[in-house]
């Protein structure tokens, strides 16, 4: 009834009965987040959701599942834990058959699989996705957040799903079984990602070619054949990052122009500019002990005088 719901948006079609409820809403369109975590850099829209947020730093998990044991730290997670058991989907998409546990995988999917938009982007970056809770997992790559502990170990992780995980490992449980070839795991997603190695599927596409993917760390290298790895130093690039890590080595000396790509060769340069000479020969004593060096592989020609060895034969 519009009329029990005198306040409307401006932005979209949401109508409500409460100006607080309006007033928390339109922060959706003009992305306001007042409420801040005194902890980390965390900020929400809504005061609920920064409680939420909280009890990751406190650990405190006072909310359990009856039907497996399942603790979180607020109400709403398990609200939405236990549909894991109800198999209860209550959001529909109203253009195919697809239904969804929570109502951000149905925005999700409605915007990634019918509409093609990816209205949220990072700042740092420029990540874009469909909906708002990739945006946040994601920007926690740039921030360092980590809110997901362990509480066996220091492991520590910015996804939840990465912790589920990791704590699969300390119970050495493998639930999961490939119907195919008896593949066991500790997750549903590692099962998920086995199982494209049956079915063929690729789902990660690159949006400049046509090479697609069945994992997305194979997509995030292919995407460096476009974009290249670039050395800051002096603009060097590359489509594989191992090389660049090569070549980033050739500016780690700060004392002269030498470069080099083995650290053994740097270290050895390096040593000409202290006048360190570590490596002794022990035939030489007192007066005469004039024969040292910097560099093993130097001494060993060295001693080769005194043994009269000659390992090298044409």
């Amino acid at each position: 009834n519009t009329v029990d719901k005198q306040y409307a948006c401006v932005e979209c079609d949401y109508r409500t009965a409460s100006k607080t409820k309006l007033s928390t809403h339109t922060r959706k369109h003009t992305g306001e987040k007042p409420y801040k975590c005194n902890q980390c850099k965390y900020s929400a829209a809504q005061k609920c959701t920064l409680d939420r947020h909280m009890a990751t730093h406190t650990g405190e998990k006072s909310f359990m599942c009856d039907e497996c044991g399942y603790r979180t730290t607020n109400r709403f997670n398990l609200s939405m834990h236990v549909r894991k058991h109800t198999g209860e989907k209550p959001y529909k998409c109203d253009q195919c058959d697809y239904s969804a546990a929570r109502k951000v995988h149905l925005d999700g999917h409605v915007t990634s699989k019918h509409t093609g938009e990816k209205p949220y982007m990072c700042g740092e970056c420029g990540y874009r996705t469909a909906n708002r809770a990739s945006l946040t997992v994601h920007m926690r790559t740039h921030t360092g957040v980590k809110p997901y502990k362990c509480d066996q170990c220091e492991y520590s992780t910015g996804r939840k799903s990465n912790l589920n995980r990791h704590m699969a490992n300390h119970k050495g449980e493998k639930p999961f079984m490939c119907g195919e070839c008896g593949y066991r795991t500790a997750n549903r997603y590692d099962l998920s990602r086995h199982m494209r190695t049956h079915t063929g599927e690729k789902p990660y596409k690159c949006d400049q070619c046509e090479y697609s993917a069945a994992h997305k760390v194979s997509l995030d290298h292919h995407i460096t054949k476009h974009t290249g790895e670039m050395c800051d130093e002096c603009g060097y690039r590359t489509a594989d990052r191992s090389h660049l890590s090569v070549h980033t080595r050739r500016h780690t000396s700060d004392q002269s122009d030498y470069s080099s790509a083995v650290k053994s060769n740097l270290d050895l340069h390096i040593a000409n500019h202290t006048g360190e000479k570590p490596h002794t020969c022990g035939k030489h004593t007192g007066e005469n002990l004039t024969n040292v060096t910097s560099a093993t592989i130097l001494l060993h020609p060295h001693l080769a005088h005194h043994t009269s060895e000659k390992p090298f034969m044409c």
